[in-house]
């Protein structure tokens, strides 16, 4: 198996250090599209939890911009970003090796959250609070989107 395998994991985990819905969201959306994920996602297989995350990531973007917005780092944030990575990390680590990407993911996600914090942090003094969280939801998703596709593709 090549080093590379869970790096899609990895990837999903940097994803979700930023917007803890997005990986879910993603994963949800190929899989409306009839792609498949390398490993194993059973809560994505029912339409419930499928149109829960695409509603949750839609609803993340929009409650990101409010001034009462919490920090990414606060517990309940950790916790959100920690089972999503795992959750999305174990969907695309390839199939026996879920556990492995789970793990990956959200070894990425918890510490890489407080970085993007603090980036995200310098961009609103800068620019503000909306336009820094436009477009860092810009990228995000972008970036979640082609994690996404990347694992689906190698697949």
């Amino acid at each position: 198996m090549a080093n590379t395998s869970l790096l899609p994991s990895a990837l999903i985990g940097a994803v979700a250090s930023a917007r803890s819905m997005t990986p879910m969201a993603a994963i949800a959306t190929a899989r409306l599209a009839g792609e498949r994920t390398p490993g194993r996602l059973f809560l994505l297989d029912h339409p419930m939890f499928r149109f829960g995350a695409l509603a949750m990531g839609v609803g993340e973007l929009f409650g990101d911009k409010m001034k009462s917005a919490p920090d990414r780092t606060v517990p309940l944030g950790l916790l959100a970003r920690v089972m999503s990575a795992g959750i999305a990390g174990a969907a695309l680590a390839p199939r026996g090796r879920e556990k492995s990407g789970a793990a990956l993911a959200v070894a990425t996600a918890v510490p890489l959250a407080y970085l993007t914090l603090a980036g995200r942090k310098r961009a609103i003094a800068h620019v503000g609070q909306t336009r820094s969280g436009l477009v860092e939801d810009a990228l995000i998703a972008a970036a979640g989107a082609a994690v996404v596709a990347l694992a689906m593709r190698r697949r």
